[in-house]
């Protein structure tokens, strides 16, 4: 008789970030319970810790733990219920001319030059803008778990709008979006989104994760926009009411 042994896999470590002024809501003191994506199993916690709702950095997964404030909340987007309304419905016309292509997720000069754009017109006062080539590069490269870059781009090639994006078991999530900031008819934004959740659907995968939707936070408030829309609390996931 063969004994077959169980298998042993390494504890999965936590951190808790030091308080830092939280970059959504003035006021407030940021802290975060994290821990790093190492190992053949990353994919798999990446996924696990997504339901959970954590959000991946860099090789870094983490959830808000602030003292006092719980307004951080996980939302994701269940996509066989979702109908866009009629604001998404003129997005999507008007960027009817914009194709989506999936590319490995690997930095290129075209999409850090977007990314260098997006970044001094939308977020000049953040870290972010203060990248280099090679921090943009450590942002797309670093972590990959199941990850791709979706572009969308022009009739004449040109690209309009990216977004990283990780291949969980559930579905989608979005970890980080740029666009062109010159045209803001179009949306961009949200037509990524838009055509993520499309994407979704042809591939039948039930969610779009967001990351958090932050109430009285003008960066994080237009995630309300795409219904329904569902948000974990201490009853699971359950339709976000706002």
């Amino acid at each position: 008789m063969s004994v077959i042994p169980p298998l042993h896999r390494p504890l999965q470590q936590f951190f808790r970030s030091g308080p830092m002024p939280c970059p959504y809501l003035v006021g407030r003191v940021e802290r975060k319970l994290f821990t790093r994506l190492v190992g053949p199993q990353a994919g798999e916690v990446n996924s696990a810790l997504s339901r959970a709702g954590f959000r991946r950095s860099h090789d870094i997964v983490y959830r808000p733990v602030c003292p006092g404030c719980n307004s951080c909340v996980p939302v994701r987007v269940p996509v066989a219920s979702f109908t866009p309304n009629r604001t998404n419905r003129r997005i999507l016309r008007a960027n009817a001319d914009l194709m989506l292509d999936v590319v490995p997720a690997a930095s290129t000069p075209e999409q850090f030059e977007l990314f260098a754009l997006y970044q001094d017109a939308r977020h000049n006062d953040s870290d972010m803008n203060r990248m280099t080539p090679g921090d943009f590069a450590s942002m797309v490269d670093e972590g990959r778990v199941n990850t791709f870059m979706a572009e969308t781009r022009d009739t004449a090639g040109r690209l309009r709008g990216a977004m990283l994006v990780d291949r969980l078991e559930d579905g989608y999530s979005a970890v980080y979006s740029f666009y062109d900031p010159d045209e803001p008819r179009r949306s961009l934004g949200t037509h990524l989104i838009l055509a993520m959740i499309e994407r979704c659907r042809q591939e039948g995968l039930p969610f779009l994760y967001l990351g958090y939707w932050i109430k009285g936070s003008p960066k994080m408030e237009y995630k309300a926009n795409f219904q329904p829309l569902e948000a974990l609390g201490r009853d699971g996931w359950t339709p976000l009411e706002i």
